[in-house]
């Protein structure tokens, strides 16, 4: 489902912001690209299918499902991860990711990405944007996405409901992960594929303003107009 083209035709009301990282804060395209066509070049592998199941998912998991028999995938993963690290050219925000985030209350946005701490705060620092103290990497969760282990930690590292969060999210993996931690889900950029009864889409954060409210008699709420 898209939402509207008319800014302000609709509203979410939420308590506190996840973002993945890759393609929904970051565009780091040709970075991630030129990593996996190295090791589908290496073993004759088809990069389009890798390309089409890598995205949004942790390195490991896509190593063990293409690598061949006997290979070492830990060294392997540990390889790309070397490679991803050693390269930041190119590496740019998502259009009005920074304004959106600049407008939030930092307690109440947390990251959650397939990417190992030392990556996403290379890849955040080369776009200009803070890596939040209330972050999930690979290294935090057992599971990685589209489980919904890591958007589920980081509400709770918020102190919030699931259903009083929203999720910001560009690829198929990350999308069905928030939508099974029953967290509303925005999709945002081209990547997102078929989506989810009930997943809005954007562009980017070109048309997305919030508004942060205080009552006295109830919790602080943003409210995101699209």
């Amino acid at each position: 489902m898209s939402l509207p083209s008319r800014p302000g035709a609709m509203t979410l009301t939420a308590r506190a912001v996840l973002f993945d990282m890759d393609g929904t804060l970051v565009d780091s395209t040709s970075i991630v690209e030129q990593v996996w066509t190295t090791f589908a070049g290496r073993y004759g592998l088809d990069i389009e299918e890798i390309l089409r199941s890598s995205h949004g998912v942790q390195a490991m998991d896509t190593v063990r499902r293409f690598a061949p028999a006997g290979a070492d995938v830990h060294a392997l993963a540990a390889e790309l991860g070397r490679m991803e690290l050693a390269e930041t050219r190119g590496i740019v925000p998502v259009p009005g990711a920074l304004e959106l985030l600049a407008s939030l209350p930092p307690d109440a946005v947390a990251l959650v990405t397939s990417a190992s701490r030392d990556l996403a705060e290379v890849r955040m620092a080369a776009a200009g944007i803070g890596v939040p103290a209330a972050s999930v990497t690979s290294e935090d969760v057992v599971r990685g996405k589209p489980h919904p282990e890591g958007y589920l930690r980081a509400a709770d590292l918020l102190g919030v409901d699931p259903a009083d969060a929203v999720v910001f999210e560009d690829a198929p993996a990350g999308i069905a992960a928030g939508v099974a931690a029953g967290i509303r889900t925005v999709a945002v950029g081209p990547n997102a594929g078929e989506l989810p009864e009930g997943v809005l889409h954007i562009p980017d954060y070109s048309g997305v303003s919030v508004t942060t409210r205080l009552t006295g008699t109830g919790p602080r709420t943003l409210s995101f107009s699209f």
